[in-house]
């Protein structure tokens, strides 16, 4: 009788556990600590607008105009942050606004890595006239800064294209996933050539099987990095097409938009952009520092 071939134990399953266990160390990190903290402040504010937020970021009133933060001599403790040119509470708008920072970020990576991944896996595993084709795209692509692109496209479809939200998580999301398709095809290119994929083509495993079980483990976890820190460029993108007027339309509450509306402002009540500011400023900070602490951790150069 024959014996049994058996393939080599892939490395990231040998290593899951060591994984785990740095993943732990988040509580040892400051840049960890400091990322997560910004990041869950986010996403709290996203999810629980409804309850967090002390008025109604909607509700005019004219009485209030332009009321500067509490602690200023003129301001008024009911509205900690001030009010705005129509008198709304800006803590409250501070709040709803993150929701669409949070799910345009997310949402929108979502869809370039379901293409990137796709497109990276194929090029860079099939390979040939396939690979040499996507390559093309992909130098096309990566030859116009990824803010450009997306303002040109959102300037062709205009900003009040079907669903202004759904319009732009479509349109980053389409032009975000060459970063994603450059990534995972330079690592499928290394990881197809290790012993354990040549080890399941020789004994006849199908290349889709083979991908999906051995090749696309390997690169989850600079996909996982990657995702993370493309979420603060789209945020950056969704807030710059937002204060252009090419994002979100009003009434929909966005820290863009807001951010546009105080510039107008800036001399004589500055809190109307600078508190916008801050908020964009500080979730791209925390999506940045968690992306470089989750790159310590799956580092598998420092993996034990």
């Amino acid at each position: 009788m024959s014996q049994a071939t058996t393939l080599p134990a892939l490395p990231a399953r040998r290593k899951n556990r060591s994984v785990w266990r740095r993943f732990g160390s988040v509580t040892r990190s400051p840049v960890g600590m400091i990322g997560l903290v910004l990041v869950l402040l986010a996403l709290i504010c996203a999810f629980g607008a409804e309850v967090l937020a002390p008025h109604d970021p909607t509700q005019i009133n004219v009485r209030g105009r332009l009321l500067p933060p509490a602690w200023d001599a003129e301001g008024d403790p009911t509205f900690l942050l001030g009010t705005d040119q129509l008198g709304r509470d800006l803590l409250s708008r501070l709040i709803f606004g993150s929701r669409i920072s949070v799910t345009v970020g997310v949402a929108g990576v979502l869809v370039s890595l379901v293409i990137g991944v796709g497109l990276g896996l194929l090029s860079g595993y099939v390979g040939g006239f396939i690979d040499a084709l996507i390559s093309r795209v992909l130098d096309t692509f990566m030859a116009i800064p990824f803010i450009l692109l997306a303002l040109a496209v959102v300037g062709v479809l205009g900003p009040r294209s079907g669903n202004g939200l759904i319009t732009l998580i479509i349109v980053l999301g389409l032009t975000g996933w060459v970063t994603f398709a450059r990534v995972v095809r330079g690592e499928v290119l290394a990881v197809k050539q290790r012993e354990y994929v040549e080890a399941a083509r020789s004994i006849g495993q199908r290349d889709l099987w083979i991908v999906l079980r051995h090749v696309l483990p390997n690169v989850t976890a600079s996909i996982i990095v990657l995702s993370t820190l493309q979420i603060a460029t789209v945020i950056i993108a969704e807030s710059s097409l937002s204060f252009l007027g090419l994002g979100v339309q009003p009434p929909t509450i966005t820290w863009g938009t807001m951010l546009s509306e105080g510039r107008d402002h800036l001399a004589t009540s500055w809190w109307l952009a600078t508190f916008p500011g801050i908020a964009i400023s500080l979730t791209v900070l925390g999506t940045i520092l968690l992306g470089d602490w989750l790159r310590d951790v799956l580092d598998p150069r420092q993996m034990t």
